[in-house]
């Protein structure tokens, strides 16, 4: 029988793409970015951001960059920032420094992090976050690889991870653009059925901004079918429509009723706490991926009712009762994937609407 040990609910707020807003942020204990902190990437807009970023009330905050923020690419930024139209030089290592030498801020760059609730007030969990700010190749952005590049990329992604957090969204998965084609990575979908995490946060297309279930096909069935997708629910906004204050909220805590088929790492390792960077970034080594190019089982844009998940095919979950405090040890089979893109789509360069973050409550390991 698997050891047992104490989960508590967590709120992890998600956001993306602000390109310069600061908008209020709904309490949480963990806020994440998933990249596109600005237009451009100048150092006004970046000092603008980190300061928005290190007032925010959140125990932890993990940042990752996007294409926008050129200047936080450094190599990009050296061979292309001339033909940028800043009001005045920049350096991108000072730009740089006001993620990576933030006190509050836990800034990745294709690298893992374990974080440490340690607020006595707080639920005490723990976490590992891998986060990168990578995105396919197209037309010329920072932070851009190019399809031969991207086994090596998301192989670095640790098999232990529970939160992934990545500029680009996963092929098939809230990555719909508006020419109705699919823009996310097949590459990094490969890599999140090898990992399996808990959640997989991103942003960079903002039409797609939203919320699904993605349920695993077993490594076995995979290899036998090329299908890595079993099915996926779908997810509607109780936060959406004019006037509505609730938030958009995806509760998959135990309490909230909705059981994830997924409760992260198997054991939860000792470990010095994290406020803001980690003490020794872990700068992973590759390993290797399951390789396929099929498309997952089923449109993945399904709509759904009641502000809850749905299936849109055959679940085949196991009925194990849970409660918060004491849970078994469950297989990962389960990674809800959030685009969760503030501002709307543009139109004639123009933004049409901003949304709102997304909060996620989710049962997660005390680390004492």
């Amino acid at each position: 029988m698997a050891a047992q040990r104490q989960m508590r609910k967590t709120r992890i707020v998600c956001i993306s793409d602000t390109h310069g807003q600061t908008p209020k942020l709904p309490k949480g204990d963990v806020l994440i970015h998933a990249g596109d902190l600005t237009n451009q990437g100048g150092f006004e807009e970046l000092q603008k951001t980190a300061a928005w970023l290190e007032k925010a009330d959140f125990e932890a905050k993990i940042v990752v960059a996007g294409n926008h923020d050129i200047t936080l690419d450094a190599p990009f930024f050296r061979e292309y920032g001339s033909s940028r139209p800043y009001p005045r030089p920049q350096d991108p290592d000072q730009c740089r420094k006001l993620f990576t030498e933030s006190k509050s801020i836990t800034y990745l760059e294709n690298e893992a992090a374990t974080i440490y609730l340690t607020d006595s007030q707080g639920p005490y969990t723990s976490f590992k976050v891998f986060g990168s700010p990578s995105t396919p190749k197209v037309s010329n952005w920072a932070f851009q690889y190019t399809p031969s590049e991207a086994p090596k990329l998301w192989s670095a992604i640790p098999p232990d991870t529970d939160i992934v957090v990545t500029h680009t969204p996963p092929k098939g998965h809230r990555d719909k653009a508006t020419k109705d084609n699919r823009v996310g990575c097949e590459f990094l979908l490969n890599a999140l059925h090898r990992v399996r995490p808990i959640l997989a946060v991103c942003g960079h297309i903002h039409e797609a901004r939203g919320v699904e279930c993605v349920r695993w096909n077993d490594f076995l069935t995979s290899s036998r079918n090329g299908g890595l997708v079993k099915d996926v629910q779908g997810w509607e906004d109780p936060g959406a429509g004019e006037g509505n204050k609730k938030q958009s909220l995806v509760n998959l805590s135990v309490k909230g009723g909705r059981r994830l088929g997924n409760q992260g790492r198997l054991t939860c390792g000792g470990g010095t706490a994290c406020g803001g960077q980690p003490d020794v970034p872990e700068i992973l080594q590759p390993v290797p991926v399951l390789k396929s190019t099929s498309r997952p089982a089923v449109d993945n844009e399904a709509r759904a009712s009641g502000g809850t998940f749905e299936y849109q095919g055959s679940s085949g979950v196991d009925d194990i009762e849970l409660r918060e405090g004491d849970v078994d040890d469950i297989e990962r089979k389960e990674t809800v994937v959030i685009n969760a893109a503030f501002l709307g789509p543009r139109i004639d360069r123009k933004t049409t609407h901003m949304n709102k973050p997304i909060v996620v409550d989710v049962d997660l390991p005390t680390w004492s």
